[in-house]
């Protein structure tokens, strides 16, 4: 061989042989443990998905130790099939005891198991949910099997009355009333129909008071309460709900409000929402998820309960069934319509999405829904979920069982074959008959999700990484330190297919640190059910709570691991005990098992030791009597179809200014259509009164969307533009044109007829200033949309004023780029560019901040690296926020925490042609996914409005795995108007001179939601610029969500261009509903801030410390 072939031989070797080296995972699947468990289920004539709905939901998993040997031991759920009881044998070997230990065959549908100390003999004995069987109630028995400490189980469930008979999800046991012994709360899965809505008003109708069948009445849930070790129904005095519309299919329990005891979350299947239970200390709890929670998943699945950003709050996740790819997205799923969803939300249902929801808790009485920022809003049809530490580095993962048998929501199944399949069966043709259509039913397995949580609440996807990849139909799962290293492995319970356990190797792998703890409660609680154990580590807050019962139908070990990751030292740490004691640890050593006991307590006065709370808050809320704004019942959505969502619902408009001379601040607030608006005058006490204005009366059809007060005639006072806006009357008509008031110098308002020519367009900012140098105030408005035609770019304007108050529109000759200027929504003045003159900042959707300079007497378009970043921009503040003597922009976007969150990478796109030549523009939105163009509508959304789309491609599936360039002719796409969305995030656009900008997003929570209005102000008086914010959009189709987590933000700037975010029980600030203005003015010898919300009360706060 020459040296020629040796040397590339030896490169083919290092380039090929190196990658065929396995690679280590984070966990490694186990084979051969004993652990021989599948729940196999098969289609019958009796059981079918057509007969029982829930019969893919699969079986659970309890882990615990049931001998007391130190080794967590593992119970599985079979549906069709026997329970299973695997005893611990060391080193990830296990025996299978099943049979001995009193788990022989059954009749019962088993579904979620717990481990639990029932009888508080210090041995955990098993209570098995039942349910499926709808003719024979006694097969639906929950069954309690209590330890005789010698690996052996008795059903005593009759005895301790805990064999409910309803169609029970799961169970979870604790001391809800702290009397020192444990009670239990059962989730039952209705079983009535649910293709309709006829049971509205069913809530607060207890099942077994509802006018059906018998054998309906098994939904509802259920609380027991432990009375000398016999369990009573005490629901419907709890305040617990027990109705038909109960679709319970995941519990956690918790402690969401930090007040000591432990409250409940359900989360519920298909049209009912969740429920919160909020422990009343007395007995009693109350359902306050609607005040707790903005929206929540539709078909919420499996939830759990812990902290993900260690501040000491228990966080809330749900799983849901929405795809993560786009291609079973399109053939699986379909969405609610508008009117459907408007129906729910009017019947009490709540705001409910469909996907995944991760409620972040603020502290302060809410939680913010950020599944979308934190990139887990999508896993496919998810069951289980557990949020644990994977990988021992100190934060919280998430990680989410996946797959359902049968894909029966197959749109091309339901399209092609179920109902011509269902009108033709034959119903003497028996099972038979049933199979072949079962058959027709896709079956696809898919990856279960493990996100990693990188910090910062963001996630990434690392199950295939990390050795989880194996595609399966998974259900119940549950943690527990099996081999007692250090680290959390895992049990997953499978249909048709066996059990996966997972060895998890990061002690092995890496030198994180961890410290566990082993509780031992009282004579009643021996297992310590409902501790909170709390670290502090620097600025840090480590805690776990322990609850066995989580994520779907199973229960975890009692054995907290809690991992430090490369933190060397704890500072403190402390037990909460279920009474409200408290035990303080001396941590000396790392990488042990702490042994803890009740008896070891301090007194309550302690608490407030580790629970930070605010005195002081920065605002105060002051009482007001400012009108209501209130929206009509107009939907964009019935008369263009394939937009994202309504923008005829942009007010109300607001303006501050001293409209009599008397020095004080007077306000104008902008009416709805049917609505006129308003002038209150401040008197000398800081409170204002409402002035009646006549000229005001004929213009009440018209939509007030921006407003300002400047001096239009000269004469020392000011006077009031308003401009019109909505989406619902025609541009040809007088209801979008502009309005000038002219002030009398009192504060009384009359109309200037034909102060402007006729505009068209819904407006969306107004800017006053002197263009022409010539001592009166000329006017830029700027353009939100063309009625009826979403995307279209509207004219925006520049009016030059003859010095009497009359406006000549010279947009053509001074401003011609206004003409094109885009989908505006806010504009501002300043020097940003210029020395000598204000410039004019434009900020809308679909387009790029734009910056015109006055040069010559006309209008020029600056050059600006802000060319780059083409936004759904809401709003633009303008102020030297680092003191270098340039203005800097603040600009507010979209955000980060919405299906439109996009990157340069991944950006949307708005083609606008008449793609099927019918005569009629279309609106084709695409996401860019891998350099791909995707429509971000569905086939059935799409072939409504072009029709074509059914002709060229008959299924879903085909649809599906098209490219918006395989959709449509080449011509076509080539002759469309094309507008880009690639840039979401809210910034500080830092001004370094010559038009070129530094990009700084603002800090994670402000990105939870749009922002829509920037207070700009000092608020804590250090001499710098601080930020108030307000946000939130509703307008959206049911598909994208609601952004609904801003509640008011204060921004602190800490010099050097940092920022922080003051907790809402900091500020005092919890204003929900889509703010669209915050006025700022002096009252009452304070700062003010009335935050004007759409279709909603205003609300007016102070700063306490101004």
């Amino acid at each position: 061989m020459s040296k020629l072939s040796t040397y590339f031989t030896f490169l083919l070797f290092i380039v090929f042989g190196c990658n065929t080296a396995s690679v280590e995972t984070r966990f490694e699947k186990v084979e051969n443990s004993g652990i021989d468990f599948s729940n196999d289920i098969k289609d019958s004539e009796q059981a079918n998905i057509f007969k029982y709905r829930n019969l893919y939901n699969g079986g659970g998993v309890a882990i615990g130790d049931i001998n007391n040997d130190g080794l967590a031991d593992v119970f599985m759920t079979s549906n069709q099939g026997s329970n299973k009881l695997f005893l611990n044998k060391g080193n990830f070997k296990f025996e299978d005891i099943s049979i001995t230990a009193g788990f022989g065959s059954k009749e019962q549908w088993s579904t979620g198991v717990i481990m639990v100390d029932i009888n508080a003999d210090g041995w955990l004995d098993i209570y098995v949910c039942n349910a499926g069987n709808l003719q024979d109630e006694s097969k639906r028995a929950n069954q309690l099997f209590i330890n005789d400490k010698k690996n052996h189980f008795v059903d005593k469930a009759v005895e301790f009355g805990l064999a409910d008979k309803g169609y029970t999800t799961h169970a979870s046991f604790f001391d809800y009333d702290q009397d020192g012994d444990l009670d239990c709360f059962l989730v039952n899965n209705s079983p009535i129909p649910v293709n309709t809505l006829n049971y509205l008003n069913a809530r607060d109708t207890r099942a077994e008071d509802s006018p059906v069948k018998d054998f309906l009445k098994g939904g509802g849930d259920h609380l027991y309460k432990n009375n000398n070790g016999v369990f009573h129904e005490v629901s419907k005095e709890a305040g617990i709900h027990g109705s038909l519309i109960s679709f319970g299919l995941g519990v956690t329990v918790g402690d969401v409000n930090g007040d000591g005891w432990l409250d409940v979350y359900v989360s519920n299947d298909f049209f009912e929402r969740d429920y919160l239970y909020i422990n009343q200390k007395n007995g009693t709890f109350r359902d306050e998820m609607t005040g707790w929670m903005e929206h929540n998943s539709t078909a919420s699945m499996g939830t759990d309960m812990a902290d993900i950003n260690n501040d000491g709050y228990s966080d809330i996740f749900t799983s849901e069934m929405l795809p993560d790819d786009e291609y079973r997205k399109k053939t699986t799923t379909s969405f609610d319509n508008i009117d459907v969803y408007r129906l729910k939300v009017t019947s009490g249902f709540h705001h409910q999405v469909m996907h995944n929801s991760l409620q972040l808790n603020n502290q302060h009485g809410a939680f913010q829904e950020i599944s979308n920022y934190a990139g887990v809003q999508a896993s496919d049809w998810s069951w289980g979920e557990l949020t644990f530490d994977a990988d021992n580095d100190g934060l919280n993962d998430l990680f989410i069982c996946n797959g359902i048998v049968r894909d029966i929501t197959n749109q091309d199944f339901i399209d092609f074959f179920a109902d011509a399949m269902v009108q033709n069966f034959d119903l003497n043709a028996g099972y038979q008959a049933l199979d072949n259509i079962v058959e027709k039913i896709p079956s696809t397995p898919v990856v279960n999700k493990l996100f990693h949580n990188e910090g910062g609440l963001q996630f990434s996807e690392v199950q295939k990484d990390w050795g989880m990849g194996t595609p399966s139909f998974s259900n119940g799962a549950a943690y527990g330190d099996l081999d007692n290293d250090g680290d959390l492995d895992m049990v997953i319970n499978n249909i048709n297919q066996p059990a996966f356990i997972y060895k998890n190797k990061t002690r092995e792998m890496d030198s994180s640190h961890y410290l566990g703890f082993s509780l031992v409660g009282t004579e009643n609680n021996k297992f310590a059910i409902g501790s909170k154990v709390v670290l502090y580590v620097g600025s840090e807050i480590l805690s776990r709570e322990l609850i066995p019962a989580r994520g779907f139908q199973s229960s975890v070990d009692y054995k907290m691991i809690i991992g430090l990751g490369n933190r060397t030292k704890v500072d403190s740490a402390f037990i909460f005990w279920p009474n409200s004691t408290i035990s303080r640890l001396d941590i000396k050593k790392l990488d042990t098992v702490y042994h803890v006991y009740e008896s070891e307590v301090i007194t309550m006065d302690n608490y407030k030791l580790v629970l930070k709370d605010y005195a002081n808050k920065y605002f105060v809320e002051v009482p007001q009597h400012f009108q209501v704004h209130k929206e009509d019942d107009y939907v964009d959505f019935y008369t263009e179809q394939l937009i994202p969502k309504m923008i005829s619902r942009e007010g109300p408009a607001g303006s501050v200014g001293d409209i009599n001379s008397d020095g004080l601040d007077d306000l104008f607030i902008g009416g709805a259509t049917g609505q006129t608006g308003a002038i209150y005058i401040q008197n000398q006490l800081g409170t204002f009164t409402l002035k009646d204005q006549p000229a005001f009366e004929s213009f009440q059809q018209r939509e007030d969307v921006v407003s300002c007060f400047f001096d239009t005639d000269g004469d020392q006072d000011l006077d009031l533009f308003v401009g019109s806006g909505g989406n619902n009357k025609s541009p040809t008509g007088l209801d979008f044109g502009h309005r000038l008031f002219i002030n009398d110098g009192k504060g009384n308002f009359s109309y200037k007829a034909q102060a402007f020519p006729h505009s068209g367009n819904n407006i969306g900012a107004v800017q006053s200033f002197d263009f022409d140098g010539d001592g009166d105030i000329d006017l830029f408005v700027g353009s939100r949309s063309v009625p009826y035609k979403y995307g279209v770019t509207p004219s925006s304007y520049l009016y030059i004023n003859d010095g009497s108050g009359v406006f000549t529109d010279k947009t053509s000759a001074l401003a011609p780029a206004f003409l094109k200027l885009g989908m505006v929504t806010d504009a501002a003045m300043s020097t940003i560019i210029s020395t000598d003159k204000k410039d004019l900042i434009v900020v809308g959707e679909w387009m790029t901040p734009r910056i015109f300079s006055i040069e010559q007497g006309r209008f020029v378009e600056k050059s600006t690296t802000l060319d780059q970043y083409s936004g759904w921009w809401q709003t633009v503040a303008v102020a030297d926020l680092d003191q270098d003597g340039k203005e800097d922009l603040v600009l507010g976007n979209y955000g980060e925490n919405g299906y439109f969150k996009c990157t340069p990478q991944n950006p949307f796109k708005l083609w606008l042609n008449d793609f099927d030549e019918s005569g009629s523009l279309k609106k084709i939105i695409t996401k860019s996914i891998h350099n791909q163009d995707y429509t971000i509508f569905l086939k059935a959304e799409i072939q409504e409005q072009i029709p074509m789309i059914k002709t060229e491609n008959l299924k879903y599936a085909d649809f599906a795995k098209k490219t918006f360039q395989e959709l449509f002719p080449k011509n076509k796409i080539d002759q469309s108007e094309k507008k880009l969305f690639n840039y979401s995030s809210s910034v500080i656009a830092w001004n370094s001179g010559g038009g070129k900008f530094d990009i700084q997003p603002l800090p994670a929570s402000i990105q939870f939601s749009t922002v829509n209005s920037i207070a700009l102000t000092d608020i804590n008086q250090d001499g710098k610029v601080d930020l108030l914010i307000g946000g939130n959009e509703f307008g959206f189709l049911p598909q994208f969500g609601r952004l609904d987590a801003s509640f008011g933000s204060l921004v602190i700037n800490k010099g050097q261009r940092k920022w922080t975010v003051l907790p809402e029980k900091q500020t005092g600030l919890n204003i929900k509903g889509e703010v669209r203005n915050i006025l700022s003015f002096n009252a009452n010898q304070k700062r003010q801030f009335l935050f004007l919300r759409n279709n909603n009360t205003p609300v007016l706060v102070e700063n306490y410390y101004h």
